[in-house]
């Protein structure tokens, strides 16, 4: 009896045995037929801000506007709600393409990423090898950083640029190089800079990653006060007023209008990065590849649709 049950036993694994190998045979045929996977492409950042885009930003979402979008009479649009990263509306948003002063964002962003805003900053007569819009500060006087942020933004001066990067990272280049990082962290996965000003260059950017850009701009408390200036007062070194203006036309005329930034290059075209809030909610518009004729109507229109009001407003 016990032989019978050892012989049973025995016809047992070894069935059991023949079953796993056939199934590891199948399992390996399959796996050798399956073609490759192709490498995903990088994804489109989602529409969705990290807080740190966010966090200061004390408004509602903004809803979809009910009423179609208007056309555009630009080379490219982003309407983008700052408190969540939703995309309103967009227009070869994603179409790489120079952005000129715009990307001073970036630039004042990765100033204040350095901090010692307090330093003092004296200025290189390297600084000053860059065409206009200059302040032409003299070389040799030195200006606090944080005045010299204010300045650029409000005025925004490419020699004040160039002696923001080479002050914070120690070189232009350097500098450089700390804007594309910032770009990444920030998912501008569109995006490669080549100077601080936006003055031409192998660099670009798109409207969408611009308004990813303005996102975190807005949430900074020291960006949103300098670019809401319509004009103030700089001291020179040696005591005197100069008055800057905001390069910002929008300001003065329209009191929910808060600012950003403009800019123009032959190769950019006008380029308007504009900010704005009523009834609670907030939006930015990014219009690039304008005209200077076109650019403050095309920036106000879709700032008026994003908030579902007329032409008037």
């Amino acid at each position: 009896m016990l032989r019978l049950m050892h012989r049973r036993v025995q016809v047992f694994i070894l069935a059991a045995a023949a079953l796993l190998t056939a199934c590891q045979s199948q399992s390996d045929y399959m796996y050798r037929s399956r073609p490759a996977t192709p490498r995903r492409p990088m994804p489109r950042p989602a529409q969705t801000l990290p807080a740190s885009a966010t966090g200061l930003i004390r408004t509602r979402p903004l809803a979809q506007p009910s009423a179609p979008a208007p056309a555009p009479n630009c080379a490219a649009v982003c309407v983008i709600d700052p408190r969540t990263g939703r995309v309103l509306y967009q227009h070869n948003a994603h179409t790489r393409r120079q952005v000129a002063s715009t990307q001073k964002l970036v630039t004042a962003l990765c100033v204040l990423d350095a901090g010692n805003l307090r330093k003092m900053v004296t200025i290189q007569p390297q600084d000053e090898a860059v065409p206009p819009c200059k302040l032409n500060l003299k070389p040799g006087t030195s200006y606090r950083r944080d005045e010299l942020l204010r300045a650029m933004l409000t005025g925004s001066y490419n020699d004040v640029a160039l002696t923001l990067a080479r002050d914070t990272a120690g070189s232009v280049d350097a500098f450089v190089n700390r804007m594309n990082a910032r770009a990444r962290r920030m998912r501008m996965y569109d995006s490669h800079f080549a100077n601080p000003n936006g003055l031409p260059a192998q660099q670009y950017s798109t409207a969408y990653d611009m308004a990813l850009a303005a996102c975190y701009a807005y949430n900074n408390p020291r960006i949103r006060q300098c670019v809401n200036i319509p004009e103030y007062k700089f001291r020179m070194a040696d005591g005197s007023l100069r008055t800057i203006k905001s390069t910002n036309k929008l300001l003065k005329k329209y009191p929910w209008v808060q600012g950003m930034k403009t800019g123009f290059t032959n190769a950019a075209g006008k380029c308007l990065i504009s900010c704005a809030a009523m009834d609670g909610c907030s939006v930015i518009v990014v219009v690039l590849g304008s005209t200077s004729s076109r650019v403050w109507d095309e920036s106000l229109k879709y700032l008026r649709w994003s908030f579902g009001k007329s032409a008037n407003a």
